[in-house]
């Protein structure tokens, strides 16, 4: 398999607002600049599909060098403008090359029908940020570290089961996606799981017979009132980030419907025993899906050198974005890493 990077000129990319690139987190870079830390569009194809990515380069950096790197997973729903490009940038502010893309099927990404949510192309797309960044001009090889935040987190757990390219594996807000979809939010649906499978097979019938494509309910296209009576703060609290705070056009909580087959028997926290490099868990104290990253934890017995790291009264959303937390983590990964990559 031979993979080549393409590097997209900043004026060939769709114009989503007033950032260059279409940035939509805080202090976000708004032109590349000799001494600063730079942004570089890049796209590759893996398994047949034109993938979009970022990479972020530390300030004065010299290709001729090497750096240690990471991978950043976006959350669900999320692109790589919002919270990965977030922490892809501060990381390449403390001399780190940094990559963040969007999911295949999902953001800039090709694949069709769109919001295809597999989690074996969502752990794929990690072990492809790897490649990308194994060939990207000054990446120390034997320095490289995967990072994920939400669903990308639970992927990032998956992907670093198995690819020993990543020598640290750190998540935030940890999301087990399939464990989410199979049970519900806090086990809410855990006996409907056979009517919904039902319905996830004739929505993929249906895409067979070239009938449509069924997608789940968009929660952006509530009303601020009736997000407020979401059941819970994740829910609620991402309406917010999603649809109005930090709301990017590609960015959706949509995905489709026969997504649910291949999304039920996965599980982000089985095999968490392969995992035998040092491991950071980050997460908010008053999340509500803290149980997630709770459940993988207790299950990474492959490694000792492990940390769980709650931020004092934080929610699951709100690790994305507030300054106060946003800092707190990123001390806290750049201080795992530093001994360990």
């Amino acid at each position: 398999m031979t993979m080549k990077l393409q590097e997209v000129a900043v004026e060939d990319l769709p114009k989503i607002n007033d950032n260059p690139w279409g940035l939509v987190y805080q202090d976000a870079i708004t032109k590349n600049e000799p001494g600063k830390v730079n942004i570089h569009p890049i796209s590759y194809i893996l398994n047949g599909l034109k993938i979009a990515a970022n990479v972020y380069t530390p300030a004065d950096y010299d290709p001729k060098k090497k750096y240690p790197a990471l991978t950043v997973a976006h959350p669900n729903g999320g692109v790589k403008e919002q919270v990965a490009g977030l922490f892809a940038q501060r990381l390449a502010e403390h001399g780190y090359i940094a990559i963040a893309a969007d999911a295949s099927f999902q953001g800039a990404s090709e694949g069709s029908p769109r919001m295809v949510d597999n989690p074996a192309y969502r752990v794929e797309d990690i072990h492809g940020m790897a490649d990308a960044l194994s060939l990207f001009p000054g990446v120390d090889y034997d320095r490289m570290a995967a990072f994920g935040i939400c669903g990308g987190g639970g992927y990032t757990l998956r992907a670093g089961q198995t690819d020993k390219r990543f020598k640290v594996v750190a998540t935030l807000s940890a999301f087990n996606s399939g464990l989410v979809r199979r049970n519900g939010f806090m086990d809410s649906e855990a006996n409907t799981i056979q009517e919904r499978l039902q319905k996830a097979s004739e929505a993929r019938e249906k895409e067979v017979r070239g009938e449509g494509v069924d997608y789940t309910a968009d929660l952006k296209k509530l009303t601020p009132e009736e997000a407020a009576k979401l059941p819970y703060d994740l829910y609620r609290e991402g309406y917010d980030y999603y649809a109005q705070t930090h709301a990017h056009p590609k960015s959706t909580f949509v995905y489709t419907q026969s997504s649910f087959m291949n999304l039920m028997t996965f599980d982000a926290s089985v095999n968490m025993d392969l995992i035998n490099v040092p491991l950071l868990m980050m997460a908010g104290s008053q999340a509500d899906t803290f149980y997630l990253t709770e459940k993988a934890y207790a299950n990474a017995t492959g490694t000792t050198d492990k940390e769980l790291f709650l931020i004092p009264g934080a929610h699951h959303i709100e690790t994305y974005w507030k300054p106060e937390y946003v800092e707190q983590e990123l001390n806290k990964l750049l201080d795992f890493l530093s001994t360990r990559l």
